[in-house]
């Protein structure tokens, strides 16, 4: 049977997703978790979830999924090893660091990969395998095709998402939050720029969308499978997943509970079936209205939740007639509404209204508890409404009242059933045992030895009322088989104390089988498959291209170094022969040539992708950048050829790149989110030659989200039309600030950053640093500026450290004036 995976925040929803029959839950400790601003567990609050959840059978997943400081790694060791011993099933990572740490202080405690790690493709499935992960949360950009063939081949357990908030770019790959607020995402700390508003302009700043769009133009709906789980199931997942560790108990409490229906709808063999009940439980909970994702196709513009990013609630009504003197509003009704519910009026002028249903009259003026679809109603409001707006019930008061039920009431609602046999008799201890389902025995004896009862016998009645006394126990009993001999008295007192120690013992007989049963894991092996060819160039001066006359430029301005390809920022097929081309021009200006991977492949790309690599074979580069576990494993499977790590597998600290090298990697490419110090502190004894990132347009975000194919292209409808061939386009946020937008020949959507990354005031600093390559970003900029700069760091590359007054008017001048430092002097949160 699939796993039904919960969210946990607080103790409060770890009840709510344990008694509403979750078979899992995932949460964090108050360290190296992804949702930082949850409230979280501390160390004694881990240790009671882990044990409440075991002797309910329900196991505990610890997301350690932050990438981590070498500062913090001692620390990190000491939180896995406390995991360990308290029992944690599993634990969920990202940083490929934290996970070599993990395999070498707490081998035996599984390894789940993260959904931050970006897993699109059975060959980052496989590779993971290999690397002793016994699962792996895949991107919850798949369909359930991809699903379905992962699972047919994958060879370990599959986690997808089924319900909750979405992430509009690839998780694990964006850096928006990161640059513009210096939030991490990747450190737990996304502060949602997705949800604020923007325009779409094009290259002369003309809005192009007008009123055909709202202004949350990368803001997803929230995922709702509950349509699809039948589909899911079939497609062989082992793991269904909610998202919401931010959300309140009463959430998790009602969508664990409806999915816990819906499955076992589906396994009851009797048809799939959800009540309308079920789904408006759902919608009324949270919801920014629903989607099904990529599960069913491109949904394009019907995925957003562009006219609003939060919660929606559930239509109940439409206004008839709003009295301004008493400010009293009616309404006709099509969903229920009462007392203490809150509701939002989407009115025409002014965004919003909301009231708190404090009374509820009929027409007459008559009071209701409540009103029922068809009912007309009227109440209070604080501010003027108009004929026909819609009204949202974004609170139901019952609902909440239902959901908090299940958690708040002091004593367990599901528990487990216990056969129990008592045995008494004169001049023996009494003796009771309690039998779980799967023959798991607990036994307590009494101190007190039976005695002949001089007035009132022991009596069956009276041991099955203690015995069934199970308290705030787990416990309930279900059946009880007494035996009595003789007339034999033994203290009620008595009785209770061998019954807690009956239970104490079954109760701890349960957590040692949980724990025996969850440590069973593959084994770590990072041995390469094959010799790898020996990085032979070097360069300290590299630019990324993807154009052949972008080649020339960087080359004409005195780089030393090209990557060429990977993702193309003209939604151009990028040909075997213009990455032959870029190589021999490489080649005749005695250059290193690298040759990059695209960011995202998924399988539907994956042999398109092989056939080049295998053509590069009479072309060989100096080395192939990933982007990615699956393409690392890829190359590392298909060539010999040197690989280097790229920014996007996160290279943060010292063990991930010990970890790279064992792996096979040659180079590697550090974090734009590490600060200068960090930089240096790593690049003083780094196991791998190091390549920071000085210069260019960063990508903030990689979407299989188009915004332009979404709106103007009509991806749900049919093809896409592609504008984005025809003119530039860019999002403007609330500051009228733009971030130029870019599709690859795989139609993702890259957000490039509005301002451009400069280091060249301190591009003499680094090599002399340890850091062996600097690396121009230059696919977002035009030939004549590329020769310009790659020659203007050339120079400066030379200055001196401390620059005088006519070389920083220089560097001013090459630099312009729309230019950040990124995180080099900042760092992140």
């Amino acid at each position: 049977m699939v796993e039904l995976l919960a969210p946990a925040g607080s103790r409060e929803a770890l009840i709510a997703a344990v008694e509403n029959g979750a078979n899992a839950v995932y949460l964090a400790g108050n360290v190296f978790g992804a949702r930082a601003y949850a409230a979280n567990f501390d160390r004694e609050g881990l240790r009671e979830a882990i044990r409440f959840a075991h002797l309910r059978d329900v196991a505990i997943h610890v997301t350690v999924n932050t990438i981590v400081d070498d500062e913090e790694l001692p620390e990190l060791r000491d939180y896995l090893r406390f995991l360990y011993e308290a029992g944690a099933d599993a634990i969920l990572v990202q940083d490929l660091g934290v996970a070599k740490i993990a395999h070498e202080t707490v081998p035996n405690l599984p390894l789940h990969a993260s959904t931050q790690m970006s897993v699109h493709s059975l060959e980052g499935v496989r590779t993971l395998k290999e690397l002793g992960f016994s699962r792996v949360v895949l991107a919850r950009e798949l369909s359930i095709k991809d699903i379905r063939y992962i699972c047919a081949h994958a060879g370990v357990e599959i986690e997808t998402f089924m319900h909750g908030a979405l992430c509009v770019c690839y998780s694990g790959q964006c850096l928006m939050s990161s640059m513009i607020g210096g939030r991490s995402g990747n450190r737990g700390r996304c502060a949602q720029p997705c949800r604020l508003p923007y325009t779409l302009v094009d290259g002369k700043g003309e809005d192009v969308l007008g009123e055909e769009a709202g202004k949350y133009l990368l803001s997803p709906r929230d995922l709702s499978t509950i349509d699809v789980i039948p589909e899911l199931l079939a497609a062989g997942v082992n793991s269904l997943k909610i998202e919401g560790r931010m959300k309140r108990p009463e959430y998790v409490a009602t969508v664990v509970r409806t999915y816990r229906e819906a499955i076992d709808s589906y396994y009851s063999g009797k048809g799939y079936e959800v009540t309308a009940e079920e789904r408006d439980d759902l919608a009324q909970i949270f919801n920014r209205d629903f989607t099904t994702a990529y599960l069913l196709g491109r949904p394009g513009r019907t995925m957003m939740s562009d006219r609003r990013p939060n919660n929606r609630g559930l239509l109940i009504g439409r206004v008839l007639d709003y009295d301004w003197d008493k400010r009293l509003v009616t309404v006709k009704l099509s969903g229920r509404l009462g007392l203490g519910d809150q509701v939002d009026f989407w009115v025409k002028v002014g965004g919003r209204v909301t009231a708190t249903i404090k009374e509820l009259l009929t027409p007459a003026g008559k009071a209701l508890a409540r009103g029922e679809a068809g009912d007309t109603v009227v109440f209070a409001i604080p501010s003027a409404v108009r004929h026909h707006d819609r009204v949202f019930k974004v609170y139901d008061a019952a609902l909440m009242e239902k959901a908090k039920h299940s958690f708040d009431t002091g004593a367990p609602v599901r528990r487990i059933p216990v056969a129990v046999t008592v045995h008494a008799a004169i001049g023996e201890p009494l003796i009771i045992t309690l039998r779980d389902a799967d023959g798991v025995t607990g036994t307590g004896k009494t101190d007190f030895i039976g005695e002949a009862a001089r007035k009132r016998p022991l009596s069956e009645e009276t041991v099955r009322k203690q015995a069934a006394r199970l308290g705030t126990s787990v416990f309930a009993m279900e059946s009880l088989d007494c035996d009595i001999e003789g007339a034999v008295m033994v203290p009620v007192s008595e009785i209770n104390e061998a019954r807690r120690r009956a239970v104490e013992e079954l109760e701890n007989k349960r957590l040692a089988i949980h724990m025996e049963k969850a440590r069973q894991v593959p084994a770590w092996h990072i041995a390469p498959e094959k010799p790898r060819d020996v990085l032979k160039e070097s360069a300290s001066l590299m630019v990324a291209c993807d154009t052949l006359e972008q080649v020339k430029a960087a080359l004409a301005g005195g780089a030393d170094g090209i990557l060429f390809g990977g993702d193309s920022y003209r939604h151009h097929v990028i040909t075997a022969e213009e990455y032959q081309a870029a190589w021999q021009l490489a080649k005749d200006a005695g250059a290193r040539i690298d040759f990059n991977m695209p960011r995202i492949v998924r399988e539907a790309h994956q042999k398109g992708v092989e056939r080049l690599m295998a053509a590069w074979r009479d072309f060989p580069p100096a080395a192939v950048h990933v982007h990615n576990i699956g393409t690392l494993g890829l190359v590392r499977r298909l060539t010999t050829l040197p690989i280097h790590a790229d920014y996007s597998l996160i290279s943060y600290n010292r063990q991930t790149l010990a970890f790279l090298k064992e792996y096979g990697v040659a180079e590697a490419t550090l974090s734009p989110e590490l600060n200068r110090g960090q930089i240096l502190e790593i690049a003083k004894d780094s196991p791998l030659p190091l390549t920071c990132i000085v210069h260019g347009r960063l990508e903030l975000m990689i979407s299989e989200y188009c915004v332009m194919g979404s709106f103007l292209g009509g991806i749900d409808k049919g093809p896409c039309s592609q504008p984005c061939t025809k003119r530039r386009f860019a999002l403007r946020d609330r500051k009228d600030t733009d971030f130029p937008l870019v599709t690859d020949q795989f139609c993702h959507m890259h957000v490039l950053n509005s301002k451009v990354l400069s280091m060249l005031p301190h591009a003499m600093k680094f090599i002399p640093g340890g850091v062996r390559t600097l690396r121009i970003e230059a696919k977002a900029l035009a030939p004549d500026e590329i020769r310009r700069l790659v020659a203007a760091y050339r120079r400066a590359m030379n200055l001196p450290s401390e620059l005088d007054e006519a070389q920083e008017a220089w560097v001013r001048e090459q630099e312009g004036p729309d230019i950040t430092r990124g995180h080099y002097f900042r760092g992140v949160l």
